[in-house]
């Protein structure tokens, strides 16, 4: 259904108002065709499929959201909701008064009513409807206030701005061109003029260098995943152009500032160890100093994967005790794991194109070890090295 249509507010308002109808889904433990049976005997067929729908969503939920289990949210909201840790470190920066605008179903606007007053924003009345419940599972809406209007219609301009453009404005893919989201890089350089502050969340493929002059970029993953770019401008922008952020399992947050320029690593063969770095210190372009804070060399210029002669921690990278250095070719590859302990093969690449899975199909892997193979160039060569995770 179209979260356009007034049919389906009421249909997700009558939800609301009968919620014991997710007390029976969750405790009920036989088939789906007996559930639903049992749901029409007392519910109409549009709120069955709603809260079943609703029921599955909130599952996925759980990696986003710690109460999604209460959330009211649809797929594409769902999809495009900034995770709960994620959210609440950006919101760390906001305070007196904000603007939400597309706020969809409230994921951002909860974290930010932890630290000020906000005004949500959305052109969805479906959407408007659940940031609102939301912003209640979430115990914030003595500070939230919303409105279901466009964003053009709104003339106020006073405090800060936090926006999350539709980056799926015609139901299809994802666009990756900030020219293309709703709205488009145009009105998002009007809007930086206007306000006192704010932040503009983009995908972190997105087109950004060089778009925002002014602003501070910082690029945020979370758990190994980078999952949004964020453009920080006027009074909460930071005095660095770039930053990458790294948010882990257990909620460690480490962040790294700079610009591109500021460090060169020197080139190195390949030491005792090898590290993967962090995505979001990949797309920031601050690989370099990362590396020269870390004491870390690069093993190509084109290549991300560096290393160490001695043991390196850091939360920026991830490292592994290499092994052995092959050529990269099928025949010393196989020739290597034929006599070697593993029953488990991770294999990583980042330069070089290989088919994982088909070379994985050519090994011989009847050992009990976990290894991983690592395919880089190497000054120039292409190379295999065999690793174990540290």
């Amino acid at each position: 259904m179209s979260s356009e249509s007034p049919t389906e507010l009421d249909c997700f308002q009558q939800l609301y108002q009968h919620s014991e109808i997710f007390e029976i889904i969750r405790e009920h433990s036989g088939s789906e065709f007996h559930l639903q049976k049992q749901l029409r005997k007392n519910y109409s067929d549009e709120m069955v499929r709603a809260a079943l729908t609703l029921s599955e969503l909130r599952k996925r939920g759980r990696s986003k959201f710690t109460r999604a289990d209460q959330m009211w949210f649809d797929r594409k909201s769902l999809e495009q909701a900034t995770p709960e840790p994620v959210s609440q470190h950006k919101a760390n920066r906001f305070s007196g008064t904000v603007y939400d605008f597309c706020c969809g179903m409230g994921g951002d606007l909860i974290a930010l009513a932890e630290h000020a007053t906000v005004m949500g924003v959305e052109i969805s009345p479906v959407l408007c409807q659940f940031a609102a419940w939301n912003s209640e599972v979430y115990g914030v809406s003595g500070s939230v206030s919303l409105l279901n209007q466009r964003l053009e219609d709104i003339q106020d301009r006073q405090g800060r701005l936090h926006i999350d453009p539709d980056r799926r404005p015609d139901s299809g893919g994802k666009v990756i061109r900030i020219e293309d989201y709703l709205p488009g890089l145009e009105t998002l350089q009007e809007l930086i003029s206007q306000f006192q502050g704010g932040a503009i969340k983009l995908s972190p493929a997105s087109n950004f260098a060089g778009k925002f002059p002014g602003s501070e970029t910082e690029l945020i993953s979370l758990s190994g995943e980078c999952k949004e770019a964020t453009i920080w401008f006027g009074d909460l922008a930071g005095e660095h152009e770039f930053r990458a952020t790294a948010i882990s399992k257990t909620g460690q947050i480490d962040s790294i500032a700079g610009h591109p320029m500021d460090a060169y690593v020197e080139l190195a063969d390949p030491g005792s160890y090898i590290y993967d770095p962090d995505p979001a210190v990949v797309r920031s372009g601050l690989l370099d100093v990362a590396a020269a804070q870390a004491g870390l060399s690069r093993l190509d210029p084109e290549e991300e994967y560096l290393t160490s002669a001695e043991v390196v921690e850091s939360p920026f990278f991830r490292r592994f005790r290499i092994l052995e250095e092959l050529p990269n070719n099928d025949r010393e590859i196989r020739k290597y794991f034929r006599s070697a302990n593993f029953g488990q093969l991770e294999i990583k690449c980042r330069r070089i194109p290989v088919g994982i899975e088909a070379l994985r199909r050519k090994l011989s892997l009847k050992g009990e070890g976990a290894g991983v193979l690592i395919i880089a160039r190497l000054q120039g060569r292409s190379r295999a090295l065999v690793c174990e995770r540290e």
